[in-house]
């Protein structure tokens, strides 16, 4: 009878809307593979697969509540695998932010993601106030920051921003008084210099190509306007699958990675574009949904960070290949190349349709 109630309230709408994305991002992938010579696509197919098996894992066998409960073990152990892919992490690219497991390379600052989703609302759920201040926010501003500073460190200044964003995002949802907030803005503005100096030379690159791409063309600002170029020559109706000739003629970069959405736009133009950020549009509409409608406190922190978590990589990937954010190497969720990316994506996912599947639970014992 209970996994019965729970396949009723099962969110079919945002598991079809997955599984279209996933279609969506093995046919790029194809395409990506044969630009590059390397199967994008097969590693991916599987990782889909893993990915899956733990959404729908997640979805019906996991109370959610219970993540709670055990919140401090999951950040001090996230905290530690950090530490460690510092100390004995794989390089490349001259990034360490890698640990080898023999069989397949693990991104843990992807996972971190989720982690600090759970974390974060897992604590401003067990400090329940009707409006926070500065003072209430040390202690989840400081655990923010410990894994922002070992991410930052690897070097990965994109991730470690995006779990700021997180944060913010969630303080926004425990309701900040305005005082507070208008601090907080005034304090971040006056440290900008000093993060700015404090920037990598190909950081502070990244963040002038973004204000000025024009001003060096073929130098920092290539990769965005070859990316404008290919999402403006796909027109209406792209050029066809496997026709995209910035991508098959390595004009554009990184068409598995930063660049997907790039290449899906040259392909399948603006009605393929329009798809797809549909399809996004669908799974956020239920997902801030879900978080609205659930009665129980955490369940409506975990379902509002978890959507959060997609819309943010959402815009930020789109907005920084059509030159309206810096390049900060954000995945586009289940359509850009990479395990971890999609095992974190189908994670969240997972317990999005959890919460939504268990609403029957607190509807009887409210009944």
């Amino acid at each position: 009878m209970h996994n019965r109630r729970l396949l009723e309230h099962f969110d079919w709408w945002i598991f079809l809307a997955v599984v279209m994305l996933m279609v969506i991002g093995f046919i790029n992938l194809d395409s990506a593979g044969t630009a590059t010579g390397y199967p994008f696509q097969w590693r991916q197919f599987w990782w889909y697969i893993i990915g899956i098996i733990a959404m729908l894992g997640l979805a019906f066998f996991l109370d959610y509540r219970k993540l709670t409960t055990y919140f401090v073990g999951i950040y001090i152990s996230i905290v530690s695998v950090l530490v460690l892919v510092l100390c004995v992490g794989k390089t490349v690219g001259g990034s360490k932010r890698w640990l080898s497991l023999g069989f397949m390379n693990f991104q843990p600052s992807e996972l971190t993601k989720l982690v600090m989703v759970i974390v974060l609302s897992s604590y401003f759920y067990h400090n329940d106030r009707p409006q926070y201040c500065l003072k209430d926010l040390l202690v989840p501003g400081a655990m923010t920051l410990v894994p922002v500073y070992l991410i930052y460190r690897q070097p990965d200044l994109g991730t470690a921003l995006f779990l700021v964003i997180i944060f913010v995002s969630l303080v926004y949802m425990a309701r900040i008084k305005w005082t507070s907030f208008l601090i907080s803005l005034g304090s971040v503005l006056l440290l900008l210099p000093f993060a700015w100096e404090r920037l990598r030379p190909y950081q502070k690159g990244r963040v002038l190509s973004f204000l000025f791409p024009e001003r060096d063309p073929l130098g920092v600002g290539y990769h965005v306007l070859q990316s404008k170029i290919a999402i403006g020559s796909g027109q209406i109706w792209g050029k066809g699958f496997m026709a995209g000739t910035q991508a098959h003629l390595s004009f554009l970069p990184e068409v598995h990675t930063d660049f997907v959405f790039s290449m899906w736009c040259e392909e399948w133009g603006f009605v393929g574009a329009m798809l797809l950020i549909g399809i996004y549009v669908l799974i956020l509409y239920r997902g801030f949904l879900i978080a609205s409608q659930t009665r129980e406190r955490f369940g409506a922190f975990l379902a509002f960070g978890v959507t959060c978590m997609l819309f943010w990589q959402v815009v930020i990937n789109i907005g920084m290949v059509m030159g309206l954010m810096p390049v900060v190497g954000i995945p586009l969720p289940l359509i850009s190349y990479g395990g971890s990316s999609v095992l974190t994506t189908l994670s969240g996912i997972g317990i999005l349709l959890n919460i939504r599947s268990r609403r029957f639970m607190f509807q009887k014992e409210r009944g």
